[in-house]
């Protein structure tokens, strides 16, 4: 038994082995990485015995370059040919294949294989590599990310544009999940820095004694079990520093900050001398810098270094138009790299989707999708589906009919409380835990606010 090598070559740059009989059958493969798989829709121990013509949408005895092999008997390669997976993902494949020949006859054939994705795809790659070959400037947000109809949203998509040939600053202001590392990235990606690392601190995740060895690095010995290690600047010479949560820092940190941004250069801790880098920096916050700079959180000379460049993200109940494209996309998202397929919502889920304030923006969104998915028993998203909070917030509106609970009824008193509770409740989640802004949208003072927050057991 053998194979036609007269084209047998370079094999060595294919990733992927598939044997075949002579009627297109699996009978061996060899896959680089068996997640592969799984958007094909099959698990391993089902994937031998199949077709090959079943494994794509698109392919047929006609332009499979297996089945050509087997009915020519001529080796083909280092074919190009586009494939449509089962959940709707394009991938491009690159095949050299060879029949095997016992006795003259056609018994089977061989293709050896590379695939490759296309750009609406890459968000599945995590599935195929352990590596982050697509990703090495540790990005996975281009501006095709910014997924919007939003005037206000396209401006900003115009400006990003044209600030990101710049080196300038910028500091991008809005509220928890209004998509603050999206724009983040997306300047990054468009910016003659692509080819060098996007490196990302949240500032408020770092306790503050560690905080000015992360940014500016360490010597050995300057501190117990100290060694000698770069900071974050230092990672991202050449590329783009982002800081997400600024207001986190501390007031005479700001001032090291502010130091070595003005100066483009650090000295590690515990160093003497100093570190000079090509860096732009971009930051952001949750709060207001105006309210920052009130407050005397956020030192005036760094919010003026930092914000040459400001940009100031809306919430999604403010660009409304979008949450049918978002939806739209993270269903398409979700269809990919969840073992299941949902064709759409029930209208009182969509409805209750469109309809909802969303306090915590386009991560809420997101993850409210996520988790229609993992109750959705249909392939349609019911109300029943979407998370408890949003299923109480439609019955308070009147957008679902309320249902019947076991619960003995309620006390007039009962009843009122409950519906003072929730209303505190969703404006203390609108803005975001802030005890001023919550007293202002319900019109009460802080200190009743802070009594009622304490009653209803809220903070």
């Amino acid at each position: 038994m053998h194979f036609d090598r007269k084209q047998f070559q370079n094999l060595v740059d294919f990733d992927n082995l598939l044997v075949v009989d002579e009627k297109g059958t699996i009978i061996f493969y060899d896959l680089a990485d068996l997640s592969t798989l799984q958007e094909l829709g099959f698990r391993p121990e089902e994937f031998l015995g199949k077709n090959i013509t079943t494994l794509y949408n698109n392919l047929n005895k006609q332009n499979s370059t297996l089945m050509q092999v087997l009915q020519t008997g001529e080796s083909l390669c280092n074919v190009k040919q586009e494939l449509a997976s089962k959940k709707g993902n394009t991938v491009w494949s690159i095949n050299s294949s060879y029949p095997i020949k016992e006795n003259g006859k056609i018994v089977g054939a061989i293709e050896f294989s590379k695939h490759y994705y296309s750009k609406e795809s890459m968000h599945s790659l995590d599935k195929y590599a352990s590596h982050k070959l697509y990703r090495k400037n540790n990005t996975i947000y281009t501006m095709d990310d910014i997924i919007t109809v939003n005037p206000q949203m396209e401006a900003i998509k115009a400006k990003i544009q044209k600030i990101a040939k710049t080196g300038s600053t910028v500091l991008i202001y809005g509220k928890t999940g209004t998509g603050k590392e999206v724009v983040a990235q997306a300047i990054h990606n468009l910016s003659n820095r692509y080819g060098k690392p996007f490196i990302s601190l949240n500032c408020g995740a770092i306790p503050a004694n560690l905080l000015e060895g992360t940014l500016f690095g360490t010597t050995k010995g300057s501190f117990t079990d100290s060694q000698d290690m770069p900071g974050l600047f230092e990672l991202a010479d050449g590329g783009t520093l982002f800081l997400d949560e600024i207001n986190s820092l501390d007031f005479n940190l700001q001032v090291k900050l502010l130091k070595a941004i003005e100066e483009k250069s650090v000295r590690r801790v515990g160093g003497k001398k100093n570190i000079h880098l090509d860096i732009r920096v971009i930051s952001a916050t949750n709060e207001d810098p105006e309210r920052l700079l009130a407050d005397m959180r956020l030192r005036e000379d760094l919010y003026y270094r930092l914000g040459v460049i400001q940009i100031d993200l809306p919430t999604l109940a403010e660009r409304k138009e979008d949450i049918a494209l978002l939806l739209s996309h993270y269903v398409r998202f979700y269809n990919n790299n969840m073992n299941m397929t949902i064709e759409g919502f029930e209208p009182d889920a969509w409805e209750c989707f469109m309809r909802y304030d969303w306090p915590g923006n386009i991560r809420e969104l997101k993850n409210a999708v996520e988790t229609a998915y993992n109750q959705a028993v249909t392939d349609r998203i019911t109300i029943e589906d979407i998370p408890r909070r949003i299923r109480r917030w439609a019955e308070s509106h009147s957008l679902v009919p309320v249902q019947e609970m076991p619960s003995p009824e309620l006390s007039l008193k009962e009843a009122v409380d409950e519906y003072e509770k929730s209303l505190i409740e969703r404006e203390w989640r609108t803005s975001t835990g802030k005890i001023a802004e919550t007293a202002r949208r319900l019109g009460i003072s802080k200190q009743l606010l802070k009594y009622k927050l304490d009653k209803y057991r809220l903070r």
